[in-house]
């Protein structure tokens, strides 16, 4: 017993000997400081002395460093530590900006295919207006593109944009073939009275909610990761604390003063240090496991009508429909068209054989509406079971840090924040502020408001991902100011069968409307008309939803007139 605690007793100061007696020089602690670019050798001292002006190295032992050395290695021990933290997230955050990159280009990819399919179709059934519709088919698909990647964008209005620019088209060359071109007074008319006469049934509205549906989740996707970029970047470059610098400074570079530059800091004193300078990142941890789970889930629910990817192939089919339909049902549409605008004054010419054909098999393309290899699906099933590998990333970041980079190995000496021993002895916290009350290595005073405001942006975001707060379509800015004022924000139950169109906010009102009720869980009590068929042309007029026909009526009231004149002339 006796020989033990005499080696326990003199096992340091032979350490310190052998660094320092031999050579009576500072000359391992010069190259290291030298060899790491700490600062210039200038700064250390040319033999040992005593270190009575250190605030943190001290010892009472003779030491290689001077005040100004401290300072330095202070600043080291903080770069090195955010290095450590840089390297350990950039495999994580590499994972989330390739998907962030590949989904962005998948959604392009997917907007081309749907145009070309959706130019086909018009082509092949439709030839004579073929080549007027490519313009409204482009802007079609360049705005539900731009609502894709974040622009503020109504679903509702772009769609109903392009039906009413698709009806003087339809007008012209199919329910009316025989006539020449009509002006462009008389089409402004035929366009305007589109959304009274309803010609395409249920197509505008149905199309406008598979994509409000299917898109938001898409834009929800890219957004949470998004977010999930700007909490690495954060966590990244996290602001130490002055206790924490000093601490991280006595665990790395305090040996270094006694010309012990190669020794390690014990295990559990580096997991006390580490998990109290990361003691606000490890509060993350439940919520960025929610984020990931979340993110399951929401992948989970974007099947069916929440498939952006069949939504957007399936375009061409809905088309197709909706034109037919307006085509069997030419009569009354061409009777309340004379009713609304009057006869136009047009040159006879050749009637033209339509391409009509009522049977899906003869739908061109239909057999590549899914790409197995390539589809959303696949890359985001890809994606996550990657991203689950990290849904621990920040409970375990510190003892990772310690296991793998910072602290000895077991059975070897190691430092313990004064002298080289064979084990540390002082108890060994847990993670997170709470369990930081009783860390003998670094006092923790609260939580760090930065990592604060990124969890409030976590709750946020897993809130919009579990479908429970429901966005303002085409706007996401909320998961942008954390909790926030969410409930004024994405309150709004208003939708076109309630009436609010033609009351109160008018417009701005009608904007948020279909938001309302088309979060990503959204039940089937959405809408009346959501179904895969169209209503018979006789009942389009009185279900669905309600326009503002008495808007529309005054518009004519004062322009009926004018037309009529313009015709006489």
């Amino acid at each position: 017993m006796g020989v033990l605690w005499m080696s326990y007793i003199f096992f340091p100061a032979c350490c310190f000997g052998l660094v320092f007696g031999s050579t009576n020089k500072c000359d391992e602690v010069r190259k290291v400081f030298q060899l790491l670019q700490i600062g210039p050798s200038q700064l250390l001292p040319q033999s040992p002395r005593p270190g009575s002006d250190l605030q943190v190295c001290m010892s009472k032992n003779l030491s290689c460093c001077t005040k100004k050395m401290e300072e330095k290695y202070q600043v080291a021990a903080r770069r090195d530590i955010q290095n450590l933290l840089q390297t350990s997230s950039s495999s994580l955050k590499f994972l989330i900006s390739r998907n962030v990159a590949a989904f962005q280009e998948t959604f392009e990819v997917l907007m081309r295919q749907a145009e070309n399919y959706t130019n086909t179709i018009l082509h092949e059934s439709y030839r004579t207006m073929a080549d007027q519709a490519v313009g409204p088919v482009q802007e079609l698909f360049t705005d539900i593109g731009l609502f894709l990647l974040g622009s503020e964008l109504n679903v509702d209005d772009l769609v109903q944009r392009f039906f009413d620019s698709l009806f003087p088209l339809v007008y012209n060359h199919l329910i009316n073939p025989g006539l020449s071109d009509i002006s462009s007074g008389y089409a402004e008319c035929v366009r305007l009275s589109r959304r009274d006469v309803r010609p395409f049934g249920a197509a505008p509205g149905l199309l406008a909610d598979q994509i409000a549906r299917s898109g938001v989740s898409g834009k929800l996707l890219l957004q949470a990761l998004h977010l999930g970029i700007e909490v690495i970047n954060t966590t990244d470059h996290l602001q130490l604390s002055r206790e924490c610098r000093r601490a991280l400074l006595k665990m790395h570079y305090c040996p270094h003063c006694q010309g012990l530059t190669q020794a390690k800091p014990c295990m559990g004193y580096c997991l006390n240090v580490m998990r109290g300078c990361l003691a606000s990142m490890a509060e993350i941890d439940a919520h960025w496991r929610e984020f990931v789970r979340s993110l399951e889930g929401l992948s989970a629910r974007m099947q069916g009508p929440q498939d952006l990817e069949q939504v957007l192939l399936g375009v061409h089919t809905l088309l197709h429909d909706a034109v037919g339909h307006a085509q069997k049902n030419g009569p009354r549409l061409s009777a309340q068209v004379h009713k609304l605008c009057g006869p136009a004054s047009r040159k006879p010419v050749q009637s033209v054989s339509i391409q009509h054909s009522s049977s899906r098999e003869s739908l061109p393309l239909k057999g590549h509406v899914r790409v197995s290899g390539d589809s959303l699906a696949v890359k985001r099933r890809d994606f996550l079971n990657s991203l689950r590998l990290y849904r621990t990333y920040y409970g375990g970041l510190a003892d990772q840090l310690c296991v793998s980079e910072l602290a000895s190995g077991d059975g070897l000496s190691c430092w313990n924040g004064t002298d080289i021993v064979k084990s540390y002895t002082l108890r060994v916290v847990g993670n997170g502020i709470k369990a930081q009350s009783d860390n003998p290595e670094v006092k923790v005073k609260g939580a760090d408001p930065v990592i604060n405001q990124i969890i409030d942006k976590l709750k946020h975001i897993n809130q919009l991902l579990q479908g429970k707060s429901i966005p303002k379509l085409g706007s996401l800015d909320q998961i942008e100011t954390g909790s926030g004022d969410a409930e004024g924000r994405y309150s709004g139950d208003c939708d076109d069968e309630d009436g609010c169109v033609g009351s109160g906010g008018g417009e701005n009102r009608r904007k948020v409307s279909r938001v309302s009720k088309m979060g990503p869980d959204v039940a089937g009590d959405h809408r009346q008309h959501h179904h895969h068929h169209y209503p018979p042309a006789e009942d389009s007029e009185t279900e669905g939803r309600s326009r503002s026909l008495g808007l529309t009526g005054a518009i004519w009231v004062l322009i009926l007139p004018c037309l009529h004149m313009l015709l006489a002339l």
